[in-house]
Parts: C-alpha cells; structure tokens; sequence
C-alpha cells in the first residue's frame, strides 16, 4: 500500500446478498480489505468479519479493497472445491460497473492485454507481452456524461487490477484510482469507481445457475 495511505475502514454491518448451506454472498464495501493485510493495522477485513458472524465460512476469491460488491464465501469444503474450480476454469459470468475519464470512443470492444506483477512497485502490475499472463476484458459503455463514461466491464480472466490497469490502457483511467491514475482523475471521486454488481456461477448442488447481484452505490 501507498505509505501515506491510511486504513480506515468503514463499519457497520455485513450486507448479506444470500446465504444457503453452500454459498455466503456478501456485498463488500469500498475502502475494507478482503483479506487480512501483514500489518497489525490491517487485521480488520471482510474475512474476518465474516467468520466472526458466520463461523466455518471459508474464502474462495478477493476483491481489491477499494471494489466494492459481490464478493462469495463457501460454507463448506466441498462447496469450496466446487467454486474455485469455477473460477479456475473460468465458468463464472462476472459483470463490474465503471465510471471512467474521458468519453470512450464507440460503443463495445475488448482488451486484450498481459499482465504481470511489477516487482518494484508491487502491488501495482503492468503490461507485459513476454512474461504476463493472459488477461482480457469486454467492455461496453452505458452513457457518456461530462468528459467521464460509465462502463459495463465483463472480465474473462481473474488477474490482480486487471480493469484497473486494462482501462488505463484504454486511455480512460478509472475516476478515483489512487494507483493508476493521474491526481485529477483521483481527486474526481471520493472512492474507486468499480463495483462488482453481478456473479452467476453454478451451484455447488444441483449446478443450477445462481445470480448474485449487489446495486450500484455510484
């Protein structure tokens, strides 16, 4: 993390999106850490916080601390195996909300770009064509308003800031990014404008598709 940032993480209760004896689905705000950070201050996270309430509850995935949205938890190991297969296989239908710098030039396209973790500046990552692994994104804008567009993103891989960097190389940087974009774009949201509002996947029992939806905050 950026050294003068400081962890401050909103409170209040979990958001619960749905909940079986397979799969615990939580709305994250922005601004908490997914997971436990190194630092002693950084303890506080959704995983935490869900355990606590919902004892037994096992992660599957992460969301970058400043997305908000659906993020999932397997309640038991099998329904864990199940899941992140899913994910490994890229079976899930992901969908995020964007508001991006500039006005987006036509109506849908695709990013196809590799990415790979920059060492130095870590956590940040970066294109690469030789090391990076395969990362595309399907973009598609919803309306254009003051010099920023709203974006439908639709992820076909999984990487670390892959719409964080892949929409930055777009030209359009996401509005309030502290890590890819320049002060403007930041200083133009009070929070990182990306939220994960659908995931479809299987269920762990039976295979039927289930659809978990968080709305909008921005």
């Amino acid at each position: 993390m950026n050294p003068i940032f400081t962890y401050a993480p909103p409170t209040g209760p979990l958001d619960v999106i749905h909940h079986d004896d397979c799969i615990l689905a939580i709305n994250k705000p922005s601004g908490l850490l997914s997971v436990p950070g190194k630092a002693f201050e950084h303890r506080d996270c959704l995983e935490t916080r869900v355990v606590m309430t919902y004892p037994g509850a096992l992660l599957v995935h992460r969301l970058d601390m400043d997305t908000s949205g659906v993020m999932i938890f397997a309640c038991t190991k099998q329904a864990q195996r199940h899941i992140s297969s899913q994910f490994q296989k890229r079976q899930m239908e992901k969908v995020y909300i964007a508001w991006v710098r500039g006005l987006v030039a036509g109506d849908t396209g695709t990013v196809d770009l590799p990415l790979i973790v920059d060492w130095p500046n870590r956590p940040l990552q970066m294109v690469d064509f030789e090391r990076g692994k395969p990362s595309v994104t399907d973009w598609s804008v919803l309306e254009r308003e003051d010099n920023t567009t709203r974006m439908e993103l639709r992820p076909k891989t999984g990487r670390s800031h892959q719409l964080r960097v892949h929409m930055r190389e777009l030209g359009h940087p996401i509005l309030g990014d502290r890590f890819y974009a320049d002060e403007p774009t930041i200083a133009a949201a009070d929070r990182l404008q990306l939220h994960a509002q659908t995931l479809r996947l299987r269920h762990p029992e039976g295979g039927e598709w289930l659809t978990l939806h968080a709305d909008c905050p921005f």
